[in-house]
């Protein structure tokens, strides 16, 4: 059912890759939970340089909750507004961290981490939880790394 990643190829066609491997990996199964989880694990393997990927999810109005994920334990609620994926979920955006230790209220979870990328969860314009990637280097993420887990987003959503 893989194909495996050509590496040699540009980052957007890597990502296209990506996308269209999370489709067909999704095709046929509505268990939310199910897809969260291959997906996350999905991007575990994806990507290098990272220490931490996985989903919260919106319980409630005003809180986010630990989803599935590849790493170590995790915070498990994190208030909408508070921290990157709380920032992200009240924005309804993609935020690129360079240095968490920079971003104020940061939430530590992992001291390991130094960099994050947090992609909202958008399904018709309701906010349905964000994607959370940690890297234990600075400036880890890039703008193409944005677009290509929107990307990857969007197709999941599809399957949410």
């Amino acid at each position: 059912m893989f194909v495996s990643i050509n590496y040699s190829t540009d980052v957007a066609e890597q990502y296209n890759q990506l996308a269209n491997q999370l489709d067909a990996l999704l095709t046929g199964e509505k268990n939310k939970y199910a897809n969260l989880s291959n997906a996350s694990a999905l991007l575990n393997q994806f990507f290098d340089r990272i220490n931490w990927v996985g989903f919260y999810l919106m319980d409630g109005d005003d809180e986010l909750v630990l989803g599935p994920f590849q790493g170590l334990p995790a915070c498990i609620r994190i208030p909408l507004g508070k921290g990157v994926c709380g920032a992200s979920a009240k924005q309804k955006e993609t935020i690129i961290v360079p240095d968490v230790n920079a971003f104020p209220g940061h939430i530590v979870c992992d001291a390991a981490s130094q960099s994050e990328i947090v992609v909202p969860l958008l399904k018709d314009g309701v906010l349905h939880g964000v994607l959370d990637i940690d890297s234990p280097e600075l400036d880890r993420f890039t703008e193409d790394d944005q677009k290509g887990l929107e990307q990857f987003v969007s197709i999941l959503m599809k399957h949410i």
